[in-house]
């Protein structure tokens, strides 16, 4: 790990985030779950061969 982590974690344990800000975090990944979930759902299992075009050729 970088000594800079380290320094940060201290900094983050004598002054923690508010709450607000940690439920705003956990907020927004819940809803990147969800998105991916939806996505999965919709889509089928990440191999599944994804729509391709034909690339453009000139003649």
């Amino acid at each position: 790990m970088n000594p800079r982590w380290f320094l940060r974690l201290s900094q983050l344990a004598r002054n923690p985030p508010k709450a607000s800000r940690v439920w705003l975090v956990l907020g927004v990944v819940a809803a990147c779950l969800a998105l991916a979930g939806i996505e999965r759902l919709v889509n089928g299992t990440p191999e599944a061969p994804a729509r391709t075009m034909r690339p453009f050729t000139s003649n």
